[in-house]
């Protein structure tokens, strides 16, 4: 009889282990990618909560000693010239009108009775936000008012409030009566900008 030969088992590999690779650290490029994120994701929230936020119309029902119109906007001068003849306020500033410009000509631009702006004042000093604000200031300060409502664009509102803040005395009321608009979201995104420069600047003590 021949013989069988002896069954041997074959060894079975073992499955090699697992390198076990440590993580990469983040180069300077994701670094600074960060870096760029963070401020740009802070300011579009920021944005998104400001557009939602815009104040409206106040009521013609509140009354004040002045109505301040900051010139630059559709719907402005109608809204002022509304506030003093409904009697919710005794007298109007219109800060930032042209140096030439008189009560006739803006009466006639308006197609308005002259008659009807004797209780306006034209402010020709003012030729930006910070101006208006210092114009305005003085204007209170003349007549002695302890309350004005201020008639601006809604997208400006923040920025004029920011700075009559800063130059009116802590008693002075401020009602904002902003004008309605669609404003367009670059506009609206420049605004937001300014105004939290503008913002940022104050905290840091530029006057």
């Amino acid at each position: 009889m021949s013989r069988q030969p002896a069954f041997r088992p074959v060894p079975i590999p073992k499955p090699p282990r697992p390198l076990h690779r440590k993580p990469k650290r983040p180069g300077p490029l994701l670094w600074l990618a960060r870096l760029v994120a963070l401020p740009v994701l802070a300011w579009m929230l920021g944005l998104l909560w400001f557009s939602l936020t815009l104040p409206g119309a106040a009521p013609l029902a509140l009354k004040s000693d002045g109505v301040v119109v900051l010139t630059g906007g559709v719907g402005r001068f109608q809204r002022g010239l509304k506030v003093v003849e409904s009697g919710s306020a005794r007298r109007m500033l219109i800060s930032g009108v042209g140096r030439t410009t008189t009560r006739r000509q803006l009466a006639a631009a308006y197609r308005i009775a002259t008659r009807r702006l004797k209780t306006t004042d034209l402010g020709y000093e003012a030729i930006d936000t910070r101006s208006n604000a210092e114009e305005t200031a003085r204007w209170v300060a003349a007549n002695r008012f302890s309350s004005i409502r201020l008639v601006t664009s809604a997208g400006h509102m923040r920025r004029a409030r920011l700075e009559l803040a800063r130059v009116l005395p802590a008693g002075i009321a401020v009602l904002p009566d902003a004008v309605p608009s669609e404003p367009k979201a670059p506009s609206l995104a420049f605004e937001y900008t300014k105004w939290l420069v503008r913002r940022g600047a104050l905290l840091l003590g530029a006057a």
